[in-house]
């Protein structure tokens, strides 16, 4: 460093403050003055604060040091999840970056906007693929996502997480049940108001013995899904 830098007012208070710290830092840490602090309070306390601030400082460096992964990891997980619902045959581009925001107050998805994403083929909208969340199951929410083709069919439901009771209401993943499958190809042309319940309830979607509430409420939600899918439809579909 030269010496027109070290004599400019600004960095020399910094030097000297930094010396001044230095200092006293120094003597702090001397033994005798240790010994003599130890048996107070606030001694006590400040080995506590600067154990705090460590891990604090260690827990930041290592959230930042790990962020990316976990967005790639999640962003892998949700392209997996949206090429189960819509077939690779139906769109040739790239649905996580082909998207839409739709706000929504009227049919309950579980968010005040739902991302949707456009399956296209040649230009063209031949589906939409979305998120959506029963908020009322049994053991606690039911997020979804669900590919509906441009003429409001089904092509395929998962369900992307759960609390629901293991053996019982976790009949609803695809890995512990063939049930989901059911809703491939079904819209709201095809079954009546009525029909979009469980057969205990007069529908035409099997329950599972022991769990009826689970099921009940997924298909509620899917319900819920095609009047979105319904009432938005010219944003996405008809659109040029």
């Amino acid at each position: 460093m030269n010496k027109a830098a070290i004599d400019h007012p600004t960095l020399k208070q910094a030097l000297t403050a930094y010396r001044g710290l230095r200092e006293k830092l120094a003597l702090w840490l001397q033994p005798d003055n240790l010994e003599r602090l130890r048996p107070q309070l606030r001694f006590q306390t400040g080995v506590l604060a600067g154990f705090a601030f460590l891990a604090a400082l260690l827990l930041g460096v290592a959230d930042l040091s790990t962020r990316g992964v976990i967005a790639q990891r999640q962003q892998e997980d949700l392209q997996a999840s949206l090429e189960q619902v819509v077939p690779a045959d139906v769109h040739d581009n790239d649905l996580l970056t082909d998207t839409r925001a739709v706000a929504d107050t009227q049919t309950s998805l579980g968010q005040p906007v739902t991302t949707v994403y456009l399956a296209k083929k040649q230009g063209q909208v031949s589906a939409i693929c979305f998120k959506f969340v029963a908020p009322d199951g049994y053991a606690g929410p039911i997020s979804l996502v669900m590919g509906v083709s441009r003429d409001g069919e089904i092509l395929g439901v998962r369900v992307v997480a759960h609390i629901e009771t293991p053996g019982l209401g976790d009949k609803i993943e695809i890995t512990k049940s063939p049930w989901v499958l059911s809703f491939n190809g079904k819209s709201l042309d095809n079954l009546t108001v009525e029909q979009w319940a469980v057969k205990k309830d007069g529908g035409a979607f099997d329950q599972f013995s022991g769990a009826t509430i689970t099921p009940r409420k997924v298909v509620q939600a899917i319900k819920r899904g095609l009047d979105f899918f319904q009432a938005h439809r010219s944003e996405f579909i008809d659109a040029p």
